[in-house]
């Protein structure tokens, strides 16, 4: 099969475009998916560049995001039929911890993604354990499908589960143009938030207001974003920050919240170590609340919401399977909007 693959850790050079690497062989529970579209994630670049304790089957194929159509079945697997079109939750849990059996299986003892632990969606077929699976409605857009899940589920158990974020609250989102900061924006909105965001460029802060976006600030125009923010708010801060960013904005972040505020992180592509000002954090009664991925009823929650119309995830560009290269450098340089699709079959 057609794959998108690295045999060591690198670079961006290290990604290859391969015609005949095998299709993968089912486990009893698993189904094997004929990839349509792939979606591009930052998590994609960190797995390439590889970190200390990664021990991965190399080679390995990256892509935690997909949809496309059902080929063939595990013979413990039934409800699921050949052709169906379908995407899926790209958590991976083992079932039976304690997490698990609690419904919190992106805290699983053994929790993995697509695409980080197990070769991923770049390539023609996909294995999935069946029971991350959910039908794409007929008529609706695989675009859209395979752009969701990964936006979708993370999004939602952090703003929704863990963030509680609440009808006449403003949350402020670090950032515009990645897919789970352009996705909370509809999101906090259908939640009753008012939404501000800090965007990097004016032209990221005019796609953030066509989203529906209160307030904008271009921290390039202003870059003391934080003072912005506190000042604009007459000066009690905002109830919950979204920063993904991590080191580079986190103690901006901090001292944009109002007393008793809640600092939501799902990563952090500046770096884990941030400057953390410990007097705002007892002074105001601040909370700092980590989240990563979600449960399948959080995906499927999240979902059925975009099937319905209610939701949709930006689309910034799509390329073919075999420019990969070229759409990863593109969420490299940060010029994106919303989120990078491969067209693979």
């Amino acid at each position: 099969m057609k794959a998108i693959l690295f045999r060591e850790h690198g670079s961006l050079d290290a990604l290859d475009y391969v015609e005949n690497f095998p299709v993968p062989e089912l486990a009893p529970d698993e189904a094997l998916i004929k990839v349509r579209y792939a979606a591009l994630n930052r998590l994609d670049q960190f797995v390439v560049r590889g970190w200390k304790g990664l021990d991965l089957l190399l080679p390995h194929i990256p892509g935690a995001d997909f949809s496309g159509s059902i080929v063939a079945l595990g013979e413990d697997v039934t409800n699921w039929v050949a052709g169906q079109p379908v995407t899926a939750n790209p958590s991976l849990w083992c079932g039976h911890c304690t997490f698990c059996l609690a419904g919190q299986q992106s805290l699983c003892d053994t929790f993995a993604i697509l695409g980080e632990h197990v070769r991923g969606s770049f390539a023609e077929f996909v294995k999935m354990p069946a029971r991350n699976l959910m039908a794409v409605p007929d008529g609706f857009s695989m675009k859209q499908a395979a752009a969701a899940p990964t936006v979708a589920v993370t999004t939602w158990r952090m703003l929704v589960t863990r963030g509680q974020l609440k009808p006449g609250e403003t949350v402020l989102l670090v950032g515009a143009g990645g897919g789970v900061n352009s996705f909370s924006i509809p999101l906090a909105k259908m939640l009753g938030a008012t939404v501000w965001v800090v965007a990097g460029g004016a032209a990221k802060a005019q796609q953030a207001t066509e989203l529906g976006a209160d307030w904008v600030i271009d921290r390039e125009a202003e870059p003391n974003w934080s003072k912005a923010a506190y000042l604009h708010s007459g000066k009690r801060g905002v109830d919950v920050v979204v920063d993904n960013v991590g080191a580079a904005t986190w103690e901006a972040s901090v001292r944009s919240l109002k007393k008793g505020g809640r600092l939501l992180t799902v990563g952090g592509t500046t770096g884990y170590t941030g400057q953390t000002p410990i007097n705002i954090m007892f002074g105001r009664q601040v909370s700092i609340i980590g989240s990563t991925m979600g449960s399948q009823l959080e995906f499927e929650d999240a979902m059925r919401l975009i099937f319905a119309g209610k939701l949709a995830v930006p689309i910034d560009r799509v390329y073919p399977l075999a420019e990969a290269r070229q759409a990863e450098e593109r969420m490299q340089e940060g010029v994106h909007f919303g989120k990078i699709l491969l067209e693979v079959n």
